[in-house]
């Protein structure tokens, strides 16, 4: 009796995490839900969307799109690009990458600093739980896992919270002037499922954390706030038009 005492109280000390699992669900309006977590509320999340469509790219907020973006084949092919609240690279995202992202409360992890780096190794540190007996991977600041990239990361850091999203590549994606096989290693040829990763994460949470499943339609109607405004954004048409205008008056001039 006083060992299973001894494990509730346990149980109980750990800092709560409420976790969403989506699937499929298009990553504007996964951004959305992060944005609006990160900033109306207070609480320790960890938002998993398994695949999303339809294909988009997703710039971090300083990303210049006339820099990297090849604009004509994305207007031509109508593939939608959006920019995210937070800083990280440029990825292409489908049904082939599953997203985690942590939103934590800077108190939420025993000894943990909230700066990049220490973020870097406590992320590096779960993921390791999870790819334990798959391989050497080791997740670094450049999203690569071992030699190969599967992976790409936005880190952010507010006053109260800190906000990590990994999006694993779970199949190759192409890069023109390089095979693919040269940079990328998709994590099916590793790993038996998908859900077995997923599930892994779930798991290796729960080590530190009180894991609580929370549904989309109870975190929408919790959050009161009317009036917030997400600064996430689809860019549109007329946009890309404007840009590709640009650049190529720059490069008459």
């Amino acid at each position: 009796m006083a060992a299973a005492g001894l494990t509730r109280a346990t149980s109980a000390a750990r800092p709560l995490m409420r976790l969403v699992t989506m699937s499929g669900v298009p990553v504007l309006q996964q951004l959305h839900l992060e944005e609006r977590l990160l900033r109306t509320t207070g609480d320790n999340w960890c938002i998993i969307n398994d695949g999303t469509a339809p294909p988009t790219i997703v710039m971090g907020v300083s990303g210049r799109v006339s820099e990297l973006v090849e604009i004509q084949p994305v207007l031509r092919d109508q593939v939608p690009i959006v920019r995210r609240f937070s800083g990280g690279g440029t990825v292409i995202v489908d049904q082939g990458t599953v997203f985690v992202t942590f939103i934590c409360n800077k108190a939420a992890v025993t000894g943990l600093q909230p700066f990049p780096r220490d973020i870097m190794t406590w992320s590096g540190q779960l993921y390791g739980k999870v790819f334990d007996g798959f391989g050497e991977f080791h997740l670094r600041e450049n999203g690569r896992l071992k030699q190969h990239h599967v992976s790409t990361l936005s880190i952010s850091i507010f006053k109260y919270l800190w906000f990590m999203s990994t999006s694993i590549m779970l199949t190759a994606m192409y890069y023109s002037a390089r095979k693919h096989t040269d940079f990328l290693c998709r994590m099916k040829e590793y790993m038996p499922s998908r859900s077995f990763f997923t599930d892994g994460v779930i798991a290796a949470l729960g080590e530190q954390f009180s894991v609580e499943p929370t549904d989309i339609e109870t975190v929408l109607s919790d959050d009161d706030d009317d009036e917030f405004v997400p600064s996430t954004k689809m860019l549109s048409e007329q946009d890309l038009e404007g840009i590709a205008s640009s650049k190529e008056s720059l490069i008459r001039v």
